[in-house]
């Protein structure tokens, strides 16, 4: 029973029932996990630092027994640090990093139950679409298209995912990074209102509070059960979410009620989007008003582009930041090769930003935030595509541009493909990617659907209303196991 053929049949929740019942064991399910990297990583690249023997020893040790136990599970290769799990951090400078330390999220997570065997792929230090980071050897491909990007910054998450490696998989959100993958690969992700999930002890934030951790999961409710095992404040956060009325598992089994509803078939930047965008986001539409939610179309009235600008800024200083304090730790200069060109560049813009740009960078953001809750003050949901184009073709947003301005904010540039999700990152409003589109030639087309500041419960309340109504769980990639 090695391989557990049925493995690719159940969502998290669903092996952890079996386990519960004695149907299978950890071990199984672990050894079936590990068949399927065997199998797929080839091909797409997306499982790294794989670290079996960890894994057969924190079974061996007991289990928690939380929702997940006996789950095979994987970390992304940026953040959540964890004692058991080196991090490359999507980088040569930064590869084998150890740490002596849990962060709370995986402190959280290992709570679950879940059986973490390795870490998935990302972009150095999380700044791209695309996860094709050259300490990795090749690029992370999308299992729907091989052709194709699984996205970034959470790549190799959403691949893994998608490919059936694993059910669900822990991955973060500076700009998009959790639903530009959802997106790509036919999943569903959430990023959380900000401060929802602890960032510690490590750091306080991320990217000026932009940053936040996920889960990237083919049902909604592994989604839901993972966010109510990780979430809750922390000793010392800089920042604090509207307490839930519940948990996020009870949200799935409220109907959301109904819902005033704005759409928008048109890019943050006022052009047109691709046609199989607009159609995604048309038909959801068309879909929300056969549910009973009252839907209009209305977009808000925001310059994307001055709040990309400002994103940039603070992107640039941080990814500084963290190649400076690791230059430090080393005791040495940079070495040619150790970092890719866009972290290059973004090294370089950040030193023409001075400590006011970067004050007014923030206080950009923040406005921005207030002005994206006004607009949702007058509708429950905002719903748009996900991404502006279907998952991009791999080398498209291969990180080699030095320059950081052009690589995001220029023509063909990342702000055209990607003009909507980080968006909510600067406001914290919590958003979801929905896989409810496929193109004619097999691609899948996220829809997003953002909900106001503290109304997470919503989001999830309305994605299983979703799901029930148009189901995507048994939409499999033909790249898998």
């Amino acid at each position: 029973m090695a391989t557990f053929a049925e493995y690719e049949n159940y969502d998290a929740l669903g092996l952890a029932e079996l386990v519960a019942r004695g149907e299978v064991t950890p071990v199984e399910l672990l050894e079936a996990a590990l068949v399927r990297v065997e199998a797929l990583n080839d091909k797409l690249n997306a499982v790294v630092n794989l670290a079996p023997d960890q894994a057969r020893r924190l079974i061996d040790e007991g289990l928690p027994a939380g929702p997940f136990r006996g789950v095979p599970f994987l970390l992304k290769d940026l953040g959540a640090e964890a004692i058991d799990f080196p991090s490359h951090n999507g980088s040569w400078l930064f590869r084998d990093t150890r740490y002596t330390f849990d962060s709370e999220i995986y402190a959280r997570i290992k709570r679950s139950g879940v059986v973490t065997f390795a870490r998935t792929t990302s972009p150095e230090l999380g700044i791209g679409p695309t996860t094709e980071a050259q300490v990795y050897g090749s690029p992370t491909r999308n299992p729907w298209n091989l052709d194709r990007t699984s996205g970034g910054s959470s790549g190799g998450a959403a691949a893994a995912v998608a490919a059936g490696i694993v059910p669900a998989a822990h991955g973060s959100d500076g700009g998009g990074s959790v639903r530009i993958p959802a997106s790509s690969c036919g999943l569903f992700g959430m990023k959380p209102t900000r401060a929802r999930l602890p960032d510690g002890p490590a750091v306080g934030e991320g990217w000026g509070g932009m940053a936040i951790d996920g889960f990237l999961t083919r049902s909604v409710r592994d989604s839901a059960a993972l966010l109510d095992a990780a979430v809750g404040p922390e000793l010392g956060a800089p920042y604090c979410a509207p307490p839930l009325t519940g948990s996020f598992m009870a949200a799935l089994e409220k109907p959301p009620g109904r819902l005033k509803v704005a759409y928008t078939t048109r890019s943050f930047t006022g052009e047109t989007m691709h046609q199989e965008c607009r159609s995604a986001v048309e038909n959801s539409a068309k879909l929300l008003a056969d549910l009973g939610h009252e839907v209009e179309e209305a977009a808000p009235d925001i310059d994307i582009l001055a709040l990309m600008r400002a994103w940039s800024k603070i992107v640039a200083c941080g990814t500084q930041l963290s190649v400076r304090e690791k230059l430090h730790a080393l005791a040495r200069p940079l070495e040619p090769g150790e970092i890719e060109g866009v972290t290059e560049g973004a090294c370089t813009y950040a030193e023409s930003v001075l400590g006011a740009d970067y004050l007014q960078a923030v206080n950009h953001v923040h406005g921005f935030g207030r002005r994206m809750a006004q607009f949702l003050s007058s509708y429950d949901i905002l719903v748009t595509a996900t991404l502006a184009e279907p998952p991009a073709k791999i080398g498209r947003f291969k990180p080699t541009n030095k320059d950081f301005l052009d690589y995001r904010l220029g023509p063909d540039g990342i702000l055209d493909y990607s003009p909507f999700t980080a968006a909510f990152n600067a406001s914290g409003q919590p958003a979801v990617s929905v896989p409810l589109h496929w193109t004619g030639d097999g691609l899948p087309v996220g829809v997003h659907f953002a909900a106001p500041f503290g109304k997470d419960e919503t989001l999830i309340s309305l994605s299983a209303q979703l799901e029930a109504a148009k189901p995507w769980f048994d939409q499999r990639p033909p790249t898998r196991a």
